[in-house]
């Protein structure tokens, strides 16, 4: 049997299982691709290859043996904002970082699954945008187009993912920073319950509001790798419930009661829906319509929310920059955002924390009319390569409201969301067609639920069928 880059993580698992392929192969496969992309798409920031393949050999020893593991020698990639053992920790940023001792808690994990770590995928500088690009690194390319961007700050691992250069990846999401390249790159993102993938070392991180989570072509890839990740270290202050995700997969959600909010919650600067991604988003609440469930029209109560947000954000951006090895090399913009982040990191800090539960108590009470919230993901399609970083603070900020003011409310409330193909918009300066994305969102612990419903939209859309209109990685191998 061969195995091309349409298998995703679930099939490649299962092949190897089966003996029907090498770990070895699937890694030799792998490291090629992202050579022959790397030029093009950009999306990775260290590629381990001669550490890959040598515990892909292990891997298919173990296999030989008869030793079985969820993810045992499939290849998978991870955000550069997580540490793996011999590698450096750049997280976007310009410099020489040393190499880290110790996996993260959610690569350790990854690893005792079985899973082969290839590399780690470009982010822009601390995770701040929803844009991969920098001068440490240059520009992330979107595979649909590579003259827009994937989107960000886990943009590397959701080109990766979408080109085929590897089956899954994990990502982070601070203000929708998995959900919102999973929109602009036709994928699955799932954003799950805070403290469901430990961010260890950091037992939070940015104040709270950053959880790490997957990106994949398929909701049971998606899911297969939020299992084989989850779960904590001791010192982790969140620690909820476990939950099997996979499992949910292909079974029946019952008919739900949905809220479809097109609205974006209140911010400072106006954010309006462009009219072709509202169509999009709509022709997904009719489809769910059809499948039998009820969809009305209606807002969480969001309030003020945003003023919850923004000292969590800056005063965890201030955090980041005092422990930079290189701060004169941070962007103008971190610097900026980081000085905000100290002045609002005393009571406006803890009144933006304390605010979390009286949030949960609201919004979860619209949970009691309300089985699950469809909204868009972003109020518009992927922007192009430049446009956002070339920009100044101000503008900046603007600009990243304008295109994406519907995802960071959920990283408030540290509940699940999961962002689904929604199909494609033209992009008014060329001949190509755009993706954009619609999240699904619930209440805590609302995993399963979530990844049910999505699901059932997949096998009605087979959304995972459509790929990239350029190869993946020419003159590659087929294995």
């Amino acid at each position: 049997m061969t195995l091309d880059r349409a298998a995703g993580l679930t099939e490649t698992a299962r092949a190897l299982a089966a003996g029907e392929v090498t770990s070895r192969a699937l890694v030799e496969r792998t490291l090629a691709r992202i050579e022959a992309t790397q030029g093009t798409l950009n999306a990775f920031r260290i590629v381990r290859a001669e550490a890959a393949l040598a515990e892909a050999d292990a891997a298919d020893r173990e296999l030989a043996a008869g030793a079985r593991g969820p993810l045992l020698g499939v290849p998978v990639a991870v955000k550069d904002d997580m540490d793996v053992a011999g590698e450096p920790t750049a997280f976007g940023c310009c410099g020489e970082f040393p190499p880290v001792a110790e996996d993260g808690e959610a690569v350790r994990r990854l690893r005792a699954a079985g899973a082969i770590v290839v590399g780690k995928t470009n982010t822009c500088e601390f995770g701040q945008w929803p844009f991969t690009e920098g001068p440490a690194f240059g520009a992330t390319r979107n595979p649909w187009s590579t003259q827009h961007t994937p989107g960000g700050s886990s943009g590397g691992s959701a080109a990766a993912v979408a080109a085929g250069l590897v089956p899954a990846a994990l990502g982070s999401d601070g203000a929708g920073s998995v959900r919102i390249p999973a929109a602009w790159t036709h994928l699955i993102g799932i954003k799950p319950q805070r403290g469901r993938i430990s961010t260890w070392p950091r037992g939070e991180s940015f104040q709270g509001i950053t959880v790490n989570g997957t990106l994949a072509r398929t909701v049971a890839d998606a899911a297969l790798l939020l299992d084989a990740a989850s779960g904590n270290h001791p010192g982790d202050p969140h620690r909820p419930p476990p939950v099997r995700a996979f499992e949910a997969v292909g079974r029946d959600p019952g008919r739900l009661r949905i809220a479809l909010s097109l609205t974006p919650p209140f911010t400072a600067v106006p954010a309006r829906l462009r009219p072709e991604v509202r169509a999009r988003v709509v022709a997904l609440a009719e489809r769910l319509a059809r499948l039998g469930h009820t969809v009305e029209e209606a807002d969480p109560p969001y309030g003020r929310i945003g003023l919850a947000f923004v000292p969590r954000a800056t005063a965890g951006i201030a955090e980041r920059v005092s422990e930079a090895p290189f701060p004169a090399l941070l962007d103008r913009r971190t610097r900026s955002t980081a000085r905000l982040g100290r002045l609002l990191g005393g009571a406006p800090l803890r009144a933006a924390r304390r605010a979390e539960a009286v949030l949960h108590r609201r919004i979860g009470a619209f949970f009691t009319s309300y089985d699950v919230v469809l909204a868009p993901t972003t109020a518009a399609p992927p922007p192009r390569i430049g446009s956002l970083a070339r920009l100044g603070g101000l503008a900046t900020d603007r600009a990243i409201i304008a295109a994406c003011p519907y995802a960071w409310p959920w990283n408030v409330l540290g509940w699940p969301g999961v962002n689904v193909p929604a199909g494609f918009v033209p992009d008014e300066g060329s001949s190509a067609a755009l993706p954009v994305g619609a999240q699904l969102l619930g209440p805590a612990h609302s995993e399963p639920l979530l990844v049910r419903l999505a699901a059932q939209l997949e096998a009605e859309l087979r959304w995972h069928e459509a790929w990239p209109p350029q190869p993946a990685a020419a003159g590659a191998p087929v294995l």
